[in-house]
């Protein structure tokens, strides 16, 4: 499909309305999984370093209790 001007494209025949609102929600919603994905990674890194001092202090304290 072809547009005459830049004004046509974005009234897109009488829809521009309804097509840049469904692009702006999708944008949003994409957004906002990103978003979220990065949170939940930071938030497992954070978790698994708590886990892997955890066992470090569990081993150093077994090797305490042998000495």
């Amino acid at each position: 499909m072809q547009f005459d001007s830049f004004s046509d494209f974005i009234a897109m025949g009488g829809y521009g309305f309804y097509v840049w609102l469904s692009f702006g929600t999708c944008a949003l919603i994409l957004l906002g999984i990103l978003l979220s994905s990065l949170n939940d990674t930071r938030r497992i890194m954070a978790s698994v370093q708590q886990q892997a001092e955890r066992e470090a202090r569990i081993q150093q304290a077994k090797q305490e209790q042998q000495v």
